[in-house]
């Protein structure tokens, strides 16, 4: 008999663990349709653009509309490009990002809160040059498509503002003219594995 109840447990614990893993649906980044931006005010006149040339989203979800969705994004620092050598050695040494010491940006979602319509906010903690700092982004869904992938694909655009001085990147705005507060934002396409 105590064997058999042992078995009903193990069965049960495993429909369990069955049910609860075919509801979450795993989305990693396209890549040729994804990209992570910013932007920074270069002595209050101007803006400097650049990309990460190399990242991940991963995103995992049981919910149509996402609101369960737990989001990872990684970027790696020694993949930053403003389209100038010079400048982007600059920003990966230790007068900014120290790419060397600290190679990797992470995000990591804690909520992803539907505002109204297809608007959401997306708010977890980010960790860059070894400190991690609340942040919260402003997100569209821009809906579904099957794409040339032939996978169910969905869309999004993310922006926010990262005060790069919580992260101590970078000197003084008015030693470097480099203004505090960075534009982020990223067209992300995200695929149904």
């Amino acid at each position: 008999m105590k064997t058999l109840n042992n078995r009903m447990v193990l069965l049960v614990t495993a429909l369990i663990i069955s049910v609860t893993s075919f509801g979450q649906t795993k989305w990693t980044t396209d890549k040729n349709h994804t990209q992570l931006h910013f932007s920074a005010v270069h002595f209050g006149i101007s803006h400097i653009d650049g990309i990460f040339k190399t990242f991940e989203v991963g995103l995992i979800s049981e919910k149509k509309d996402f609101t369960d969705a737990k989001i990872e994004m990684t970027a790696d620092l020694k993949s930053i490009s403003t389209q100038v050598d010079m400048r982007d050695a600059d920003l990966k040494s230790k007068n900014w990002f120290d790419a060397e010491k600290f190679p990797v940006l992470v995000f990591k979602s804690k909520a992803f809160t539907k505002v109204k319509g297809n608007e959401y906010i997306l708010s977890g903690n980010m960790t860059m040059h070894g400190i991690t700092k609340p942040i919260s982004f402003n997100v569209v869904f821009n809906g579904w498509a099957v794409t040339m992938s032939k996978k169910q694909t969905a869309g999004f655009t993310v922006k926010g503002k990262i005060k790069r001085s919580d992260f101590k990147i970078g000197d003084t705005p008015i030693k470097t003219g480099v203004g505090d507060l960075i534009d982020v934002w990223a067209n992300v396409e995200i695929a149904k594995n």
